[in-house]
């Protein structure tokens, strides 16, 4: 029975940091609302990605995994992308990196290792 219960209490709580996760996401969306990028065209080009990965990104419904290493790389490259999205993605990196929504160990490991941190840390 104890164990039964245990396994609730790690499911809900592994939902409620995928949940945690698709919230900071969808954050995204706003920021590049605010600084002035109302359409998925200005969207992606301001994120340095294509229209349908800027799109997948921004329904921030992903699976556990949440946005991949070389997605953020690409974004934090791109010549266009706004200071508060660029605030943004320095945000989530911390928060991913240090286990808010639930990553193991390995996981994080290849995320790290596709993040070029020099990049976040401009």
């Amino acid at each position: 029975m104890i164990e039964v219960a245990m396994m609730v209490t790690t499911l809900a709580t592994c939902a409620s940091m995928k949940a945690r996760q698709c919230a900071k996401i969808a954050e995204l969306r706003q920021v590049l609302l605010r600084a002035g990028y109302p359409s998925l065209d200005k969207q992606a080009s301001a994120l340095g990605l294509s229209r349908s990965t800027t799109w997948a990104v921004l329904q921030a419904s992903h699976k556990s995994s949440g946005l991949s290493g070389s997605v953020i790389k690409r974004m934090l490259r791109s010549r266009d992308l706004p200071p508060a999205a660029r605030q943004w993605i320095k945000e989530y990196v911390a928060e991913k990196l240090a286990g808010t929504y639930g990553h193991g160990r390995k996981p994080l490991r290849i995320f790290r290792a596709q993040v070029d941190l020099q990049d976040v840390l401009r």
